[in-house]
Parts: C-alpha cells; sequence; structure tokens
C-alpha cells in the first residue's frame, strides 16, 4: 500500500485504517499475525515508530493484541489479553502523544529482552481512568507497572502514593516534581539552557520563549533555563518576547504555536529567533511563519525541544533539543525490574538531552 502524502491525516492513522480494512475483508482472520514490525515497515515504507503508533492505536480499540517476543495478532474479542506471569503494565495518558509513543518503543524492547510482556493501557487524559487501570492491571498480577502520566500539576496522585507505600514496583517515566517517588526524565533546563545557548552563539540577540500555558510547571522550568543562558551571556530578558500558549492540552499545541506565530508577525520589535516549548508548538509557529511569507532561519531561527519524528520531515527541519526517550524507556524497566527484584534502587534518574541541529537555524554541528 502506497500512503497518501497529500492526505492530511497522520501516516500511523493510514495504516491503522489499512490493518482494519484487511481484517473486514477477510484478508487477514481472527488469530493471525498480522506479521512482524519489520516487515511492516518495509511493506508501508515508514519508520518504526510510525508502525508501532499504529499497532498502539488498534490495541486500544481491541482490534490487535499483542505478546512482546511473540507478535502482533488479531484479537477474537474485543479486549485486551493479560498476562498473569512475568509482564509489565505501561499506563499512558495518550497513546498518541508523539513523545511518549517514543518512551513506549524503548520500554517494548528493554522488556522483551528481559522475558516480559509488556501491556498497554491508554487513560485518555482522565485520572479516574488512570487509577481504575492501574488497580486492574495489579489485579490481573503484573509484576510492575511504568507510568506516563500528562497531568500538568505534576504532582503524584493518590494512587501513585498508594503503589510507594505498599512497596508495588513502579516507575515513572513523565515529568514530575516529587523527590521521593521513582522515576526516569531528562534535564529539562539544562535543555532550554542548551537551546538558548545555541542561538546566541549563532549571534542572536533578540530571543523570545514560546512557552506552555500560564501555570504549567514544566515550561517555568524550561524558562529557567531560557533566562539562564541569556543572564550568561549579558542579554536582556524583555517581557514582550515571552507568549504563552492560548490553549490547553498536547493535542493543541501545534495550533497554540499557530496561534502565537499570528501575533508574532504583527510585532514591530519582535525577537530574532525563538526557543519553543515543544517541537509540536515550534512547528505550528513555522507553519504560519512561512505562511506569512517570513523565511526561517533568515527572518527568524527556531529551536523546538523533544525531537519528535515530524521535526525532521517538516518545511524547513527543524534544529531541537533531543530527549533520550528510548534510553528514558530502558532506564525505566531496568529499574522497575530491580524494584521486582527487591533490589536497592536509586529513586531518581536524571537523562543529559542532546542539541540535534537542522536547518531552523542555520547553524552547522
Amino acid at each position: 500500500m502506497l500512503l497518501d502524502n497529500e492526505d492530511p491525516t497522520p501516516f500511523y492513522k493510514q495504516i491503522a485504517k489499512d490493518i482494519k480494512r484487511k481484517i473486514e475483508s477477510g484478508e487477514i482472520q481472527p488469530g493471525e499475525s498480522i506479521g512482524s514490525q519489520r516487515k511492516l515497515t518495509d511493506f508501508y515504507k515508514v519508520s518504526m515508530i510510525t508502525i508501532k503508533k499504529a499497532i498502539l492505536e488498534l490495541i486500544t480499540e481491541g482490534v490487535l493484541f499483542t505478546r512482546i517476543g511473540k507478535g502482533t495478532y488479531v484479537s477474537r474479542q474485543k479486549k485486551k489479553i493479560i498476562s498473569e506471569h512475568n509482564s509489565i503494565g505501561l499506563v499512558l495518558n495518550d497513546l498518541k502523544s508523539p513523545y511518549f509513543s517514543m518512551i513506549a518503543h524503548g520500554v517494548e524492547q528493554n522488556a522483551s529482552e528481559h522475558g516480559y510482556n509488556l501491556l498497554l493501557a491508554n487513560t485518555t487524559g482522565e485520572e479516574a481512568k488512570e487509577d481504575a487501570q492501574i488497580r486492574h492491571y495489579m489485579k490481573s498480577g503484573v509484576d510492575g507497572l511504568i507510568i506516563a502520566s500528562m497531568n500538568h500539576l505534576y504532582k503524584a496522585t493518590p494512587m501513585i502514593r498508594s503503589l510507594h507505600a505498599n512497596k508495588f514496583p513502579y516507575v515513572i517515566v513523565s515529568f514530575i516534581e516529587d523527590d521521593d517517588i521513582y522515576q526516569v526524565g531528562t534535564n529539562h533546563k539544562l535543555g532550554a539552557f542548551m537551546a538558548t545557548e545555541h542561538l546566541v552563539k549563532l549571534g542572536h540577540k533578540k530571543i523570545g520563549y514560546i512557552n506552555a500555558e500560564k501555570g504549567n510547571l514544566l515550561g517555568r522550568i524550561r524558562k529557567s533555563g531560557y533566562l539562564e543562558a541569556l543572564k550568561k551571556y549579558n542579554i536582556p530578558m524583555n517581557e514582550e518576547f515571552i507568549f504563552h500558549f492560548p490553549y490547553f492540552g498536547e493535542k493543541n499545541d501545534y495550533n497554540s504555536g499557530y496561534m502565537i506565530a499570528q501575533r508574532f508577525v504583527k510585532m514591530e520589535n519582535r525577537p530574532q529567533a525563538v526557543f519553543a516549548y515543544n517541537d509540536l508548538s515550534a512547528l505550528g509557529f513555522e507553519k504560519a511563519l512561512t505562511e506569512k511569507g517570513l523565511k526561517i532561519p533568515e527572518d527568524v531561527a527556531i529551536v523546538g525541544f523533544d525531537d519528535i519524528e515530524r521535526s525532521c520531515y517538516c518545511q524547513v527541519p527543524l534544529t531541537t533539543i533531543k530527549q533520550p526517550t528510548e534510553q528514558i524507556g530502558r532506564v525505566a524497566v531496568e529499574k522497575v525490574l530491580s524494584l521486582i527484584n527487591k533490589e536497592e534502587t536509586r529513586m531518581k534518574t536524571i537523562l543529559k538531552p542532546e542539541l540535534v541541529i537542522r536547518e531552523s537555524c542555520g547553524g552547522k554541528q
């Protein structure tokens, strides 16, 4: 099947639709394998991450089920098949999140290497659903849990506190402020500093920051890295160069960046360069600027944060801060296995991000 590049539908959704078509037509029967992920990447000519996102979506719908190391199969019933032995539950707020789908890839690889089945759940942003899924996994006999919440309060929920108090093996792979919770993550302040410093070293003196919605703690932490870089290089901070997302929720981050650009182009005194809270907002910002006739990076240089797959395929490939997502997933598995084996485990593991230079800044590695 050739994917339609003119169709705005994401590739993973096009692939999921095609797999469902094959099932409905009888080309693939219930209980049959849909083929290895490598075979699917070759057939659809996309990345492994895109194939995994398509499969995750169909697992969530109950169309497919997977057993790590054995393959992915068509469900006979619209329910997930739960293994009661040697299994780890992965609880994600949103399986469609570009960032967390990359972490899931790292979790899956390492779980398989250690002989553990990986069970996947999507909570669709609801704390009550997240709590219910955690309880369900525990009753089903999973050995441990890896939890990725997109709650912008960034605090451990009562359920997570309960897991900790009862010494049930768990690890958080989303940003969380608490220091007494098992977690794996990225040094966000350092990443923001690196992004801003890169723009400074390219000669920019007027540098803006596209922040998350007001009150977002992670946005404030990345802002502190941005401000630290400005201070180090004696560049004054201009409050007019700080922009906040007008919309809430990751699914709206692209639109937030797009809308900020509408205001940006009307500014008489505007930044020469911008560091964006994440890649999705940076891509929306870039899209709107190019529609208004501005050139990137000649008129505005842009740096994002996350290094999602789309960042290197956009009109002007995006310079960004790469979070070590696969390493986060792998370390999370190692940590939860240590807890399962009742070994002494470090509470918090913070990994260093990496600057990935592409055309949106005009700089060279």
